[in-house]
């Protein structure tokens, strides 16, 4: 990667973070190049080369998790014929305002059906699903795809966080009975953790969603969240209980060990993985830029040579030396040889990102040794060269380490019990999630969460199912006795 010959490239950056999100995190995603927002339609954003890379490293994360607990891949085409879509009720109900129709080709000559961009894949996979599936020994069924989906986002698009074309990861999962349906939720949670917090350093909330939040044809949602930087909650993956409503709609029945022909339950999860990528790039960043984990940053180590008079050439071939002691050991190293100076190449390789940087000069050639540059603290440290890849490994723990240990310290006085609308809003106003006696999350109770919308514009994003709470006294709107406790928050 030329980081020399472009006028568009930028060493030097310093942003507010804390104070001033929303414009570090435009300011970040141009200047750090991870997407360009001048494609002509709202949108929809090419990403460049250093966020693609780590979504990339992304997926490959999440697919090998999905492979080890027996989830094989496929891939769907992009369109879905509207007889699918609409076969089952509240699915179509539910995503008809979003979705992208298909309806004439060429000079103008009309479709005989009307072909959507998939939203989402159930319509189109579920069809195939009940040729696929026949009897009790084809159970369990799991597979995934990894794809684009199209979403026609009326609030306002950010690169990553909302678009109206994202990328992710969908799995389609089916069962003999509701217990293994409900296991298999189970253990997507227990996947998005394992993904989103001990890869990429994000530390959740887990919560049920309500009646009226749930996906649209299934029984129940249940989401991971997020705290953003500016105080608001982003979903990061989400799974759904789908029951046999889909089986029914698309006859996806199976002969059981009696012989007789039921129908399935099934499941579903979608880890969007650009959007988890805009949390992780949030949330770990500071004034400097990026700071990306080392387990899924494109360049893991970025070498600068310190160059003095004569010496180039000296300095260079030791430097080249220790670009190849890494990558043997599986580093994905870079060499940073432009003819810039290395404040410049520091800064710039600090505002990227690069977990470690290795600093080589003179000096360090007559000791044998290297400067090791820590992004996350801003701290060097010499070692000798005969320890170089032991310390990077180790290193590049440490850094993940501390990345979520620093993120989870943010979530520490973040809840704040709340029991009338004003306390509500005034936690929300300060970055706050409210935690809260409710009467209900099913649909009867949606009255109240209107209420609660329309006076703290905050939503209700669940009850938390990794934590055991018991409520007491009364619905925070109605005054009836509370039958939940639920969590308000600014969202995205």
């Amino acid at each position: 990667m030329n980081v020399a010959n472009s006028d568009t490239k930028q060493a030097i950056f310093d942003m507010d973070k804390e104070n001033n999100f929303p414009d570090w995190y435009t300011e970040i995603c141009r200047v750090a190049e991870l997407a360009d927002v001048r494609y002509g339609v709202k949108g929809f954003t090419p990403f460049l080369p250093w966020s693609y890379m780590s979504m990339d490293l992304m997926f490959n994360i999440l697919e090998e998790v999905l492979r080890r607990k027996d989830h094989l891949p496929m891939l769907f085409p992009t369109v879905i014929p509207e007889s699918n879509l609409t076969r089952e009720a509240d699915h179509v109900e539910g995503f008809t305002p979003q979705v992208f129709w298909i309806e004439e080709i060429g000079s103008g000559e009309k479709l005989e059906e009307r072909l959507a961009l998939r939203p989402t894949s159930e319509t189109a996979i579920y069809p195939l699903y009940s040729l696929w599936v026949r009897s009790w020994r084809d159970l369990p069924l799991k597979r995934y795809q990894r794809c684009s989906v199209f979403r026609s986002e009326v609030k306002s698009t950010r690169p990553f966080l909302r678009g109206r074309e994202f990328l992710w990861i969908e799995s389609h999962n089916v069962y003999s009975t509701h217990e293994e349906a409900i296991a298999q939720v189970m253990e997507d949670l227990e996947t998005s953790k394992e993904v989103c917090t001990d890869n990429f350093g994000l530390p959740v909330m887990v919560f049920r969603r309500t009646q009226w939040d749930k996906f649209p044809g299934g029984l129940n949602t249940y989401a991971a969240d997020t705290l953003m930087p500016d105080g608001k909650v982003i979903q990061l993956p989400s799974t759904h209980d789908l029951g046999d409503n889909f089986a029914k709609a698309f006859n996806i029945t199976y002969l059981n060990k009696d012989n007789e022909t039921v129908p399935a339950w099934q499941t579903c999860y979608g880890p969007a993985i650009s959007r988890i990528y805009g949390a992780m790039i949030s949330v770990h960043g500071d004034n400097k830029g990026l700071r990306l984990p080392f387990k899924v940053s494109p360049y893991q180590v970025v070498i600068v040579p310190i160059f003095k008079g004569k010496n180039i050439e000296t300095v260079l071939e030791y430097c080249k030396g220790i670009e190849k002691v890494l990558k043997k050991a599986g580093i994905r190293v870079h060499l940073d040889d432009t003819d810039t100076t290395p404040g410049w190449k520091y800064n710039y390789w600090e505002m990227k990102g690069v977990p470690i940087r290795v600093e080589a000069g003179p000096r360090d050639i007559k000791k044998n040794s290297a400067v090791l540059f820590r992004r996350d603290t801003l701290k060097r440290e010499t070692i000798d060269l005969k320890d170089l890849k032991k310390r990077v490994a180790a290193l590049g723990k440490e850094i993940d380490q501390n990345l979520l240990k620093m993120a989870e310290a943010k979530f520490e006085g973040l809840i704040v019990d709340t029991e009338r609308l004003g306390e509500v809003d005034d936690a929300l106003d300060h970055g706050k999630i409210a935690r809260v006696p409710f009467c209900s999350i099913e649909m009867d109770a949606y009255s109240c969460a209107e209420e609660i919308e329309k006076n703290t514009r905050g939503e209700i994003r669940g009850t938390r199912i990794d934590i055991d709470e018991k409520p007491e006294g009364v619905c925070v709107v109605c005054g009836k006795v509370a039958k939940e406790v639920v969590y308000i928050a600014r969202s995205y």
